[in-house]
């Protein structure tokens, strides 16, 4: 039996489509790698602030994974497809997954701020490629995506700070 046709109908060119696929792809699988870490953290944070940062490591989990849906949503609305598997996640991902057996508090906050600002950058480099692309809609919904990763970011520098 022959596989239907996923190529859905749009009017961006293959070309520039593709190209934006690519970029949201790198978005999602990043996306999917920051939201495993922020939960894994949350399941493992420990010591005197425990409690303010379980809670905002799964507030932020919540919102980075309420994202992946709308993210592989656009790419599909593109003309491309997304992501199949955690394999695939991991072929595409550049934000490192963390596996110690123990992460100070402080360590954590801080590397998920730097993830956060990471996720802007990749999300910066697909709205570009959207703009290029003549993809508007593409264009607006990045800048939602790249306010929250601010705020996470934001959030978790002003929770590591002393004093």
């Amino acid at each position: 039996m022959t596989a239907p046709d996923l190529n859905t109908p749009t009017d961006l060119r293959s070309n520039a489509a593709k190209s934006v696929a690519d970029a949201l792809n790198g978005v999602l699988a990043d996306s999917f790698a920051l939201y495993f870490k922020t939960k894994n953290f949350h399941w493992h944070v420990s010591g005197p602030h425990f409690r303010d940062y379980h809670l905002m490591f799964d507030e932020q989990a919540t919102q980075i994974l309420a994202t992946t849906d709308a993210i592989a949503e656009r790419v599909r609305k593109t003309g491309n497809t997304t992501l199949r598997s955690i394999g695939d996640i991991g072929r595409h991902q550049t934000i490192r997954d963390n596996d110690a057996d123990y992460v100070g508090p402080a360590d954590m906050l801080n590397e998920l701020r730097e993830d956060n600002l990471r996720l802007v950058e990749a999300l910066r480099a697909a709205k570009s490629a959207a703009t290029e692309a003549g993809d508007n809609a593409t264009e607006g919904i990045i800048d939602d995506w790249t306010d929250e990763a601010e705020e996470r970011a934001w959030f978790l520098f002003e929770a590591g700070r002393n004093g």
